[in-house]
C-alpha cells in the first residue's frame, strides 16, 4: 500500500466531507452544511490567518485529514502551530497514516521556521493518545472555556 500525504485540493471535497463527518461523529457532534462550506473554502484559501489542510491518501483513496494553523504566541517572537483536527478512517488505523499526518504538520511548521506545534485531544481518546505519546510530549495544561 502506498501512503501519500499531500495538501488538500478542491477535488477532495466529497471525500473530505466523509472524513470530516466521521471526525465530528467521533466527538459526538455535528455541524450545519454552511460550516462545512465555509471551513473547506478557508482550508483552500490563501489567508495566512486561516487553517491549512493536509490529507492522507492510500492507494488513491483519502483515508485521513489534518488541519493546522500558524499563529502568534505571546511568549515567543516566532509563531507557533496549532494542529486542530486529525482524523484517520477507522478501517485504516494502524497503517501509519496518523503519524505521517502529524509529521507532515511538523514539516510544514519547520519550513515556516516554527518549532512549536501543539494539539488537544479528549481524555477518552486512548487509541490516539498512544500515538501522541510517541510523537509528542503531554503537557500539564487543562483546557477551560467560557460558559
Amino acid at each position: 500500500m502506498a501512503l501519500l500525504i499531500r495538501p488538500l485540493a478542491a477535488s477532495d471535497r466529497e471525500a473530505w466531507n466523509t472524513l470530516w463527518t466521521g471526525y465530528l461523529a467521533f466527538y459526538e457532534t455535528s455541524l450545519p452544511q454552511d460550516i462545512y462550506d465555509i471551513y473547506f473554502a478557508r482550508l483552500l484559501g490563501d489567508d495566512p490567518q486561516d487553517f491549512s489542510g493536509l490529507v492522507a491518501e492510500l492507494d488513491g483513496k483519502l483515508v485521513g485529514l489534518t488541519h493546522y494553523l500558524f499563529h502568534r504566541h505571546g511568549w515567543t517572537v516566532e509563531n507557533t502551530c496549532y494542529l486542530q483536527d486529525l482524523y484517520v478512517d477507522p478501517d485504516t488505523r494502524g497503517t501509519g497514516a496518523g503519524r505521517a499526518l502529524i509529521e507532515a504538520v511538523y514539516s510544514e511548521a519547520d519550513k515556516a521556521g516554527i518549532s512549536g506545534v501543539y494539539w488537544l485531544t479528549q481524555d477518552f481518546n486512548a487509541t490516539a493518545r498512544k500515538l501522541y505519546d510517541r510523537v509528542g510530549e503531554k503537557t500539564p495544561f487543562i483546557k477551560y472555556k467560557r460558559v
